[in-house]
Parts: structure tokens; sequence; C-alpha cells
């Protein structure tokens, strides 16, 4: 049985344009697949604590098996969030791009993921430079994506300051994550037929994906 974990990264909800693109895709997925599971997380407007103090030392502590219970309890979000990520092989990301980048609540979810010993591991080669292996293999992911402005994907006049679905891809591919189809739509500052257009474009490309995601 196919397993999908969606994550929804925007802060806002009717009102938001790769949430609503998101529910079109799932939605033709879910009837191209009924019998399989589907499961959400909410991260943008759902608390993701960003990475603290505590945090960092609980994760590379020497000894797991002896932490204190202070540290178990600074790690208990993160170890649901990667059981979470590890028992599903496909993952949708619905994602606006903010200021070039990706919202707050999703780069938190990132750092909340990518753990030592869980989703990467970290060895040392015979310099004892750093060497890492991805966990996560055999994943696929689809990134869903809404932009203010134009030509931001591959080759587009403004592709050099798109740091939101490249960051993502890099952040996947680090824990074996390399499989990722990136689908955008483009134009909401723009005379709202622009828009439009676009995303009319978007939601057939969604829907032919469907069916072989």
């Amino acid at each position: 049985m196919k397993k999908m974990l969606a994550i929804h990264s925007s802060p806002r909800g009717e009102r938001s344009h790769s949430r609503r693109l998101a529910e079109v895709f799932l939605a033709a997925w879910h009837a191209a697949n009924p019998d399989a599971h589907l499961s959400r997380r909410e991260v943008g407007r759902a608390s993701i604590p960003h990475v603290s103090e505590a945090f960092i030392a609980a994760s590379f502590h020497p000894e797991p098996q002896s932490m204190p219970l202070s540290m178990h309890a600074d790690l208990q979000l993160s170890n649901e969030l990667v059981a979470e990520l590890v028992e599903h092989e496909l993952l949708v990301i619905s994602v606006p791009m903010y200021n070039f980048g990706i919202p707050s609540g999703l780069k938190a979810w990132i750092d909340q993921i990518v753990r030592m010993g869980h989703t990467v591991d970290i060895t040392q080669d015979s310099q004892g430079i750093a060497q890492y292996q991805p966990l996560l293999l055999g994943k696929k992911a689809l990134i869903i994506t809404s932009r203010g402005g134009s030509g931001f994907g591959p080759g587009g006049e403004n592709e050099g300051v798109n740091h939101a679905d490249p960051h993502l891809r890099t952040a996947l591919g680090f824990i074996g994550i390399e499989d990722v189809t990136v689908i955008a739509a483009e134009g909401e500052e723009s005379d709202p037929s622009v828009f439009r257009r676009s995303c009319d474009a978007v939601e057939g490309q969604l829907r032919d994906l469907a069916g072989s995601f």
C-alpha cells in the first residue's frame, strides 16, 4: 500500500494558493490510489520549534542511552517527525515562496528531521574529513509552490534569486530523497489573468502526475 505524507507550510488558510493546488493533486492522487494511505503534517499554521541549544546538545549526546529525561523531552517532537517521514515513501510539500525563500515553519521542520544517526550518518575519511551518508533512500518528493513574481524557474531571469525549492532539493537530497519534482505557479502579483493561466496549467500538470506518482 502506498503511503504519502503531505506537508503544508503556508501560514495562510483558504487564501493559500499552494495549499489549494496541493489539494488538487491530493484529490486526484487519492482517486487514482483509493487504497493508499495519506497523512498530513501542518507546519505553516502550527508551531514547529526552531533549533535550540538544548536540542543540539541532546541530538549530539555521546551516549543516547544514558541521556537525562530532560534531553529526551527536547527530542520528542523531532523523533515523532522523523518516524513519520521514515514511514512514508511519498512526500508532498506545499510551499509559497516568501522573500526568495521558504516560510520559517518549513525551515524549522527541516531542522527537526535532518538528524545525525536517524536520517543521515556521519563518518570520517582517512584524513579526518567528515563524510555524510543519507539514510532515507528510495523515496519520492513533490514540491508544489506558488510565487508572487515570475521567472524563478530553471532558465528564468530570476532563477538566481530562487532560494526556496533549491533549498528543499538540497536538504531532501542530503538525507537521501533525490527523486524530487517541482511544479510552480507564478505571477500572483501580476495581472490576475496571468496568474490564473499559470494556475490552470499547474492544475493540469498535477492531475496528469497523480496517476503515476
